[in-house]
């Protein structure tokens, strides 16, 4: 065994609290909320932070949350739903000429009903 001390590899990977991923930062934040005021201490050393970083943490969740519900709303139309849109429409021109069409073979049966199949000589 050496005589050198060996780091713990938690300590070496740590990051400011600023280089966090949002992803990070969202983790975080909720494993916070399941914690107990007596475990919050202890979570946030491990995890190299103060109680006003995850303050800050949970300010841009709550900011990148809305945002996003927000943009949801008020993006336009996706390809989706404007293919389904399409698929509607044409649906609707189809059944308009399948409907025209019955109707046509209706007058057809009545028309050779009352007067004969056509070509015959009267």
């Amino acid at each position: 065994m050496s005589g050198k001390k060996q780091g713990t590899p938690k300590a070496s990977r740590r990051r400011r609290p600023s280089e966090r991923t949002g992803e990070e930062k969202f983790r975080i934040v909720m494993a916070a909320a399941g914690l107990e005021e007596s475990e919050l201490g202890a979570f946030l050393r491990r995890e190299g932070l103060h109680d006003e970083d995850l303050v800050r943490f949970r300010e841009e969740v709550r900011a990148a949350a809305i945002a996003g519900l927000s943009a949801r709303k008020t993006r336009g139309e996706t390809a989706e739903q404007r293919r389904i849109r399409e698929l509607e429409g044409d649906l609707k021109r189809k059944d308009a000429a399948l409907a025209e069409t019955a109707a046509l073979l209706v007058l057809r049966k009545k028309a050779v009903a009352l007067w004969g199949e056509e070509g015959e000589d009267t």
